[in-house]
């Protein structure tokens, strides 16, 4: 094939790329947008899995989606009607309960295990007596327990302090900010065995991959112009002083 051939099509190619690392590139910051919201958690009621002042992506969720162990945002009027942070530990129809012998929250009588929850804010939760937590409702705690005003606090209200799962708004998918505690908020395996199980991982590690495959394409793409271009100029000056030198040698 000819260097012209060869130049056509490293070119087509080029540009291929550099199409399809832009749809990606863009489609992934457009798929996140439409299923992300970015929020500043104004408190340390859930430390140490989000700190005060963390900025964390949720995801947006129905109420039906919510499973027990999420991290949720959500909005209630007897919470005072802000967006506020806490962890889902029992649904409808559960009996949850704090705290067992060896200090563990119960759900149906069954031990949760709570990694989230440091030995020093487990000795010092509040605790309080077995809560039936009504139909379509949820049951949220803090996991910084010595900390956090949460059902708990509500427990003498109408729905013994749980709120409406339509009062959801999204479902904490990772940590954004600071760069050093970014990452993926894990699914706590302690639910795992009660009825519904745990929620699946959003879709932030494909968006991610998307965004990052769309930005290796288009870097690509958009250097195979100049790259090929001081590859034909070095073969060129190559070729000049072969001649140059072959002259030379002729020369009497």
């Amino acid at each position: 094939m000819s260097s012209s051939g060869a130049g056509r099509r490293g070119n087509i190619l080029s540009g291929l790329a550099v199409a399809v690392g832009c749809v990606l590139f863009l489609g992934g910051f457009a798929w996140g947008a439409a299923v992300y919201v970015p929020y500043t958690v104004p408190t340390s009621s859930m430390a140490p899995t989000v700190a005060s002042g963390d900025r964390v992506l949720a995801e947006r969720i129905s109420g039906d989606e919510v499973r027990r162990g999420d991290v949720v945002v959500f909005e209630d009027a007897a919470w005072g009607d802000l967006p506020m942070v806490k962890r889902v530990v029992a649904v409808g129809g559960d009996t949850v309960r704090c705290c067992d012998a060896q200090g563990r929250l119960t759900v149906d009588e069954v031990p949760v295990a709570e990694p989230y929850v440091t030995e020093s804010q487990r000795a010092a939760q509040e605790s309080f007596p077995a809560t039936t937590v009504p139909e379509g409702m949820i049951f949220l705690l803090g996991d910084h327990r010595g900390d956090s005003v949460d059902s708990r606090s509500h427990l003498a209200e109408s729905g013994g302090g749980a709120i409406p799962r339509d009062a959801v708004r999204s479902r904490v998918d990772a940590t954004a900010w600071p760069l050093g505690g970014a990452g993926m908020l894990e699914r706590p395996d302690g639910f795992a065995a009660l009825p519904g199980g745990i929620s699946e991982p959003g879709p932030l590690r494909p968006l991610l991959l998307a965004v990052i495959a769309g930005a290796a394409l288009i870097l690509s793409g958009a250097a195979y112009g100049p790259v090929s271009g001081y590859a034909r100029a070095r073969r060129a000056r190559g070729t000049h002083n072969g001649v140059t030198h072959r002259r030379k040698g002729n020369e009497p």
